[in-house]
């Protein structure tokens, strides 16, 4: 199963990115747990500055904005 962070305060940007990792997770068939992270200081520790960001299995693989549909992808299956 592949850990899933979405880091940032809870705006609309960050929850359709948690949409998307669960809905391109759904179409390739692979579990996954999402945590929501909003606590600033636990943003930083990753080295955040824009948000939202996402961390597979402890790995920063993107920071600010909505992510590219086939990078997630890529990212999820990597």
């Amino acid at each position: 199963m592949k850990s899933v962070q979405v880091l940032g305060p809870g705006c609309k940007r960050c929850a359709a990115t948690e949409a998307m990792v669960r809905a391109a997770a759904a179409r390739l068939g692979i579990p996954v747990e999402v945590e929501k992270v909003t606590d600033y200081a636990a943003i930083a520790r990753f080295g955040i500055l824009s948000t939202p960001g996402i961390v597979i299995d402890g790995k920063v693989v993107h920071a600010g904005g909505l992510p590219d549909e086939r990078a997630l992808e890529r990212w999820l299956q990597a």
